[in-house]
Parts: C-alpha cells; structure tokens; sequence
C-alpha cells in the first residue's frame, strides 16, 4: 500500500550551515573535490571507537575482483573497492547477519563524507538512527571514488567506462561475497547513492527489508538536471583534449559554479549573494576549490548516471520504500511531481518532500542529516513494525 507522510515544519534551526563560505567549502571537500591519493590505503585497518564519536569500531579495507568484467564487456585486470564498516554484524538464531545497512554516498563523494562530523552527530552517535551499537553499517567508495580504482590511477581515458548498473554489482558483490552477508536490514543512499538504492530494490528484490532513497527521483534523469551535467562533461572534455595529459588542466570557473549554484539552495543563495561582488567571489571560489579534481574522473563518475532509470520496474519492488526528497532542491523540484506519481507504484512506498526551513541547502542538505535524521528514525522504525 501507498502511503505519503507528512512532514510538520522543525521549530528550531538544528543544523544550520554557516554562512555562504563555511558552505562551499564543506560542499567542495565533501564532494570530494579535494585531492587524494590514490590508493593511500590498501591494507586493512581500524580505528579504536574512544578516537570516535560513534560507540564502535570503525574498519577499512580493500575488496580485490581480478579481471573485473563491466557490463558493456570491457575490463579491469585489478579492481579495488574501497570501503569502512561501523559496528559488528549480529547474527540470528540461523546464523545469518540481520543488523546490516548499506550506505551510498553521492557522486564525486566517498566514505569520509559520511563519517563527517554531522552525520556522526547525527546518524551514529548513541542513541541515533544509525547507531553503530545495533547496526552494522558498510560505506563503500563507489568505482571511479575514494580510493576505489578510478581513472586517475593510470588508466586515465583507458580506464574501463562504468554506468550505475556496475556500481550496484560491485556493492552487491561486496555484501554477498566479500563480507558474506544474504540480506540487508536497509540500502540507503542520497543522490547518486538514491538511484543505486532504487536500483538495489529492483535487482534484488528480496535482498534487504527497506531502501531510503534521499534526493533523487526514480526517474531518468532529463531537463535541467542532464543539461547542467552535459554541460559540465563537455566543457571539461574539451579541456582535457584526449583526456592523456601529462599535467591536471584546470576545470573552467564557470561550470565549477553552476555546480554550485545547481546543489545549493535557492532560498540560500537568495539570501547570501547579494551583489555583483559576492556573486563574482562565488564564482572564482568555486573554480579554485575544484582545481584539485581530476578532471577524467569527474567525466567518468557524471557520464555513469547515463543508464539509470528505474521507473519502468517500480512495480517490481517488493521491499518497503520510503523516499525522501528536498523542497529546496534544483535538482529535484517538487514542481514536477515525480515522487507523487511514482511511489504509488510501489507496494510499500512512502514519501516525504521536506519542507525548506532555517538551515536547508537544496540538494546539498543531504550533507547535513540533522536536518533529517527524523525520516531516518521514521524509516528504521517502519521497519521494526514489520
């Protein structure tokens, strides 16, 4: 059955961004646009939970696919997937894992913007929806993140083309074959991470109790949304040539900014750049900071939504969906009515259009859980219902 849930506007202004420079920059290093090296870490280790504001251990390690085979038939002789886990894995009476969530960063992003200070505050802390005393939480870097093999390891141009389809493989292989777990308890992802959620719930069907999709429609992506990221891929192509350069081209300003200007909030920006001054200071900051981006791999992670699209199979899903979207998002403007037409698809949908109040950001207020971390206690405790 479908259900919409209401959402009564917050009387506080919890988790409010700072002004418009305390929000590009926490914008730009989440999104991953800062350089890092490859491969920095490739052996498995933890972090002692008294170093963490979550009540466990924090582990990293690397999944090796030899001869990794993509869905358009090319190949990766050695692919690693990056990936940290919260908490421990509880087993049932049949000694199956029953406590584990799978969590899906955006594009451009990796594991560390989900171990940010306020999704730590406000998803893993004690007594949170997340807390990683009764979950096991798993954050992969997706292929082409992080510290996931990604173009900018060698391969440049020659690294093998990904579409979602191959993201959600290789999470799905990490799960089953790697930490050997049959069934999740949830998938939930925000923006790029949304999609593969509504992937997961179509492709394995029995595999989890719930997804949570956060910012993003089950639909193709098309108008504003394709027009900005061809925008951005073919200006940033025409400046990497045949993308085999000996030294990182900088990425033009501009489509840096509309980056920005596409993430943030109308509201926000209304209220934070006020005259031609501010306005110039948000274009050049904006190109400075995604001066340490790669410019292959940000081609390669835009072009992988291309083959996304699951509103064909929504009646298909036969786990519970609740879906979580943001009044203030560009991306995804509530105008079109998307969510409304299409969770009634689903058997067990639920949608939630949170209203915009002090704090939200527009597409980007999926970095500030606090402003939602209620639909998450709302999502888990659906769940527990059974």
């Amino acid at each position: 059955m479908f259900v919409k849930t209401k959402v009564s506007t917050p009387r506080t202004a919890a988790g409010k961004p700072g002004k418009l420079q305390t929000l590009v920059l926490t914008t730009i290093a989440a999104l991953g646009v800062m350089a890092q090296p490859a491969g920095a870490q490739t052996s498995e280790t933890s972090t002692n939970a008294a170093a963490q504001p979550t009540a466990s251990t924090q582990r990293e390690a690397d999944a090796s696919f030899a001869d990794y085979k993509f869905r358009d038939g090319e190949t990766l002789q050695n692919l690693r997937l990056h990936y940290v886990t919260l908490g421990r894995p509880h087993k049932n009476a049949s000694g199956s894992t029953d406590n584990a969530i799978l969590l899906l960063h955006w594009t451009g992003a990796n594991s560390r913007a989900l171990l940010s200070p306020q999704y730590q505050t406000a998803l893993f802390a004690p007594g949170a929806p997340l807390d990683p005393r009764r979950f096991f939480i798993i954050i992969p870097d997706d292929i082409g993140h992080g510290q996931s093999s990604k173009p900018s390891d060698g391969l440049k141009a020659q690294f093998p083309h990904y579409g979602y389809g191959d993201m959600v493989d290789l999470q799905h292989k990490l799960v089953v074959d790697i930490l050997g777990i049959s069934h999740l308890h949830a998938v939930i992802g925000m923006s790029m991470g949304c999609m593969n959620a509504w992937q997961w719930a179509e492709a394995y069907p029995k595999a989890m109790d719930g997804v949570m999709p956060i910012a993003c429609f089950p639909a193709a992506i098309s108008g504003r949304n394709l027009l900005w990221r061809r925008m951005f891929v073919l200006s940033v192509k025409y400046a990497l040539s045949s993308g085999n350069f000996q030294h990182q081209p900088r990425p033009p300003a501009v489509p840096a900014a509309l980056i920005r200007m596409m993430i943030d909030g109308v509201p926000h920006l209304q209220a934070e750049v006020t005259t031609p001054e501010s306005a110039d200071a948000f274009i050049e900051q904006a190109g400075k900071q995604s001066a340490g981006q790669d410019g292959n791999n940000a081609v390669y992670a835009f072009q992988s939504s291309e083959d996304f699209n699951a509103e064909p199979s929504l009646k298909k899903i036969k786990s519970k969906v609740y879906a979580l979207n943001f009044a203030d998002d560009e991306f995804y403007p509530d105008s079109l009515k998307i969510l409304q037409r299409d969770v009634p698809k689903v058997a067990r949908g639920r949608y939630v259009v949170r209203p915009t109040t002090a704090g939200s950001a527009g597409h980007f207020s999926m970095a500030f859980p606090t402003l939602w971390k209620r639909q998450v206690a709302e999502f888990i405790a659906w769940l527990d219902a059974r």
